[in-house]
């Protein structure tokens, strides 16, 4: 019988949600039965940006953001059942929803035991679509001690670990994190720093563009080794895992303050520099934790980075580089499809953390249910 669950993420990126239908069943002919996605609007995106960061009345401010984001969800939501209704797919095989939230801040371990916080209304999501919402994945493990991320590593392990060949899965959203894959041994993950988050910031400060094409305004740039140095400096690139981090750190007030003294280096070239602090600090981190690894798989949205894929490839010699496309799962659909997944592990009251990635005290079934009302409207 098949299994379908709709998985949805909205990452650091800040740039929209991406969706899909995934068939989660023993012998599915394929993974995803269906994608879709929405961007952000301009206003929208500028206030998850904001709220990142303490201000004025943003408990009150969260509270509608969460309110718009279940909204934008849910339009995902019912174009994803358009899609798959021609498959005969439709709203009442859907066993749950995976709602990840959107990350605004990311403290574990930090005062006592931390926390983590993803503004999210699954009940209003489960209210206007009618299908039950699993959501709040971080807090069990945060609570047990945990980083509550990467939370991606066990569904990497379960499409792409091979017992014959160490690899490693590398996602590039707002944050890197990569998942380390061992031939016939434990499974690790963790935040490398810095994805996309400050190459779009600084994109759109300097071109009106909310992300760099393809990288092609940094290969057009020379990266500034010094300012290189000085960015690889950040003492999060030299703790050991577990680890994880977010835009509490790496952000627009982070990277003024690397700046201080390269004030005069051309906004092309600190473009250039950013884009290699991203895959020298991803690079040095899959060197470091798995010397052996023969392929890395990117997927986010940094795998369709064309200058980004290409430093990789550069800082990896003897690396096979390639995007998640070659191995059957666009880029865009990898985190949404976890996020299905860990719905259905949290169904079948299965872990959904793995201890060696996160260092909670142990396996913990992540999630809470948001049941979708009985009698629809």
């Amino acid at each position: 019988m098949p299994s379908f669950f709709i998985g949805l993420m909205s990452g650091t990126s800040l740039d929209g949600v991406d969706g899909v239908i995934a068939d989660l069943s023993p012998h599915a002919p394929s993974l995803v039965r269906a994608a879709a996605g929405e961007p952000f609007d301009p206003g929208f995106k500028a206030e998850l940006l904001s709220l990142n960061s303490p201000g004025p009345n943003e408990l009150h401010r969260a509270a509608l953001a969460a309110n718009q984001l279940a909204v934008v969800y849910a339009r995902v939501v019912e174009r994803l059942l358009q899609i798959a209704a021609v498959q005969g797919i439709h709203r009442q095989d859907i066993t749950a929803i995976g709602a990840h939230g959107q990350t605004v801040r990311h403290q574990p371990q930090a005062f006592g035991t931390g926390y983590t916080l993803q503004l999210n209304n699954p009940a209003l999501l489960a209210e206007l679509t009618g299908i039950d919402v699993i959501a709040d994945f971080r807090n069990a493990d945060v609570a047990a001690g945990g980083q509550g991320a990467p939370l991606v590593p066990a569904f990497h392990a379960a499409l792409w670990a091979d017992a014959a060949q160490s690899r490693a899965v590398l996602n590039i959203g707002g944050i890197s994190n990569i998942s380390l894959l061992p031939a016939g041994g434990t499974v690790q993950g963790f935040d490398c720093g810095p994805g996309n988050a400050l190459l779009d910031f600084w994109c759109q400060r300097h071109t009106g563009r909310p992300f760099d094409d393809a990288g092609a305004w940094a290969a057009s740039g020379q990266v500034h080794t010094a300012l290189l140095a000085r960015l690889r400096q950040a003492p999060y690139f030299q703790q050991t895992p577990p680890k994880s981090t977010g835009r509490d750190l790496f952000n627009a007030d982070w990277l003024a303050v690397q700046l201080t003294g390269f004030e005069s280096v051309p906004a092309v070239d600190v473009q250039a520099s950013l884009t290699a602090l991203t895959a020298l600090t991803c690079a040095q981190d899959l060197r470091r934790h798995l010397p052996g690894a023969a392929q890395l798989l990117v997927c986010g949205g940094g795998a369709l980075n064309t200058e980004l894929m290409r430093q990789l490839a550069l800082a990896l010699p003897g690396v096979q580089v390639l995007s998640t496309q070659a191995r059957g799962l666009p880029p865009l659909q990898v985190e949404a499809a976890a996020f299905a997944w860990l719905a259905q592990a949290f169904t079948l009251k299965q872990p959904g953390n793995l201890v060696a990635v996160t260092g909670a005290k142990g396996p913990r079934v992540l999630g809470a249910l948001h049941k979708a009302p009985s009698f629809l409207p």
